[in-house]
């Protein structure tokens, strides 16, 4: 048997095949084109996802596994508004979840209780209640027609099933969700302008959400093919590197920063603009810091020299190094946790005419690394003291990076050596489990083998002196909104 984990994020579909023990046989990506039309915006076509699944299946049908295929789950960018008609056709492109045109949307949801007390969150203008309350006001010719919202993955479970779903964990995201219960809160889709049968059916990640509809299962050459429930993009990385238990957890260096801790209660605690969710497994909840640009800022960097990233970060050598004489604000999109502020801005501070390409690049490195403490502190005012966490994503391949993450936070990271650990194989653990119906913990396992960056304590302290530094420079980052 062999089980389909696909990873829809924000550059592109990733496509990773596996067999019944889990390890990889094959993978295949596809890009998916962003289109920025304004400011502050951010949108994809569905349909680029549907090419970009096609092409990656394409690619991975020669193997001989894929005959064999008995479960397929999703694991999508999160808070992404896909707004169908009553044919289930796309109204508009999906508004993505670094879009922040509903700032003052937010902020007028963020004001009604209602939405901390049950949400367990701050409505954060990514979130996907403030997009339809933007529809409402700036496209009233969509937003009547609207029959179903979905959320990127969910798009493709219909894709796959012929029907409405989604798990708990990309719901969560919605700001609509009772997320301690785990079901759509009439009273916040009232308060939003939207009806329960505007919702698609909600179901746990590592549930069966329906099967494969016998149209694809013919023109792909498989049998029957259970679909889960799938899971929010951090929710799948969680299963990826098995952090199911209480305190587990890891940092991603994406796109965005992440830092995800797993807890067996339901703690929320909307007032440090953590994110409180729901788990793709049952009675398991999830609570993680957010930064918008993280490697999306050293991205930009090299953009600017036309250099890779990997070019900036080599030059560095691999040898932690004092803190820059920089200060690199990461807000390129705003920032989430723990400021929820859509109108900060990145700058560089203390520039001067010897200041030179390499000095820039350690820059943004610590600037993303003090971002993400930022984030951590929020996370530890929960009650949360993570002492090790695993190191994922694109960002996570530097050596310089986590070592400089590992002392400004001041926790041992632990980056898995060799094989997939990331939301790909989270997704295909989620299929393996929907399909088997095997315990998740038995199939979400952590990586045994990894290495270790340890916290430097002779550079600590210079560099808990430059985080004081960022922090007293955060107002600065409002002068030009």
């Amino acid at each position: 048997m062999a089980y389909l984990g696909l990873d829809l994020g924000t550059s592109g579909l990733r496509a990773l095949l596996t067999d019944e023990t889990g390890s990889p046989i094959a993978s295949a990506e596809a890009p998916c084109p962003t289109a920025h039309p304004a400011s502050g915006w951010s949108e994809q076509d569905p349909a680029d996802w549907i090419a970009a699944l096609e092409a990656a299946i394409a690619a991975l049908r020669s193997e001989p596994a894929f005959r064999d295929i008995r479960g397929i789950a999703v694991s999508g960018h999160m808070h992404g508004a896909v707004l169908l008609d009553a044919a289930d056709q796309p109204l508009r492109p999906c508004i993505m979840w670094n879009d922040t045109r509903a700032h003052a949307e937010a902020s007028a949801m963020d004001t009604n209780p209602a939405f901390h007390a049950i949400t367990g969150n701050i409505v954060f203008p990514g979130f996907t209640a403030p997009k339809l309350a933007w529809s409402q006001h700036h496209e009233p010719e969509v937003f009547t027609r609207i029959a179903k919202v979905l959320l990127p993955a969910a798009y493709l479970n219909l894709y796959f099933t012929g029907d409405h779903v989604s798990d708990l964990s990309d719901a969560a995201g919605t700001a609509w969700l009772d997320t301690g219960v785990g079901r759509w809160s009439e009273e916040l889709l009232t308060a939003g302008g939207m009806r329960p049968n505007q919702m698609p059916r909600l179901t746990e990640g590592c549930a069966p959400a329906g099967t494969l509809r016998p149209a694809l299962a013919r023109k792909w050459g498989l049998g029957e093919v259970t679909v889960a429930g799938g899971a929010g993009d951090n929710a799948a990385a969680a299963c990826g590197v098995g952090a199911l238990a209480e305190g587990a957890g890891f940092l991603s260096l994406g796109t965005s920063g992440v830092i995800l801790i797993a807890r067996e209660g339901y703690s929320p605690a909307p007032e440090t603009a953590v994110h409180t969710f729901r788990h793709a497994v049952p009675d398991r909840w999830i609570q993680m810091s957010v930064m918008l640009s993280a490697t999306d800022s050293l991205n930009w960097l090299a953009a600017l020299f036309s250099k890779t990233p990997k070019a900036l970060t080599a030059a560095l050598g691999p040898d932690l190094a004092a803190p820059s004489p920089l200060t690199y604000l990461p807000y390129l999109s705003g920032e989430r946790t723990p400021h929820n502020d859509a109108a900060a801005r990145g700058a560089f501070l203390g520039l001067t005419r010897a200041t030179d390409r390499r000095e820039m690049t350690r820059a943004v490195l610590e600037g993303v690394a003090f971002g993400l403490r930022d984030g951590l502190e929020a996370i530890r005012a929960t009650g949360a003291a993570p002492a090790t966490l695993f190191a994922v994503g694109g960002g996570a391949q530097s050596d310089y990076w986590l070592r400089l993450c590992a002392t400004v936070l001041n926790v041992t990271l632990l980056r898995p050596k060799g094989g997939e650990f990331g939301a790909a194989l989270g997704a295909a653990r989620l299929a393996m489990t929907a399909a088997t119906g095997k315990e998740p913990a038995a199939i979400m396992t952590p990586p045994e083998d990894c290495e270790t960056f340890a916290p430097d304590a002779n550079l600590f302290p210079a560099y808990e002196a430059a985080y004081r530094r960022f922090c007293d420079a955060y107002p600065s980052a409002r002068a030009n909104p």
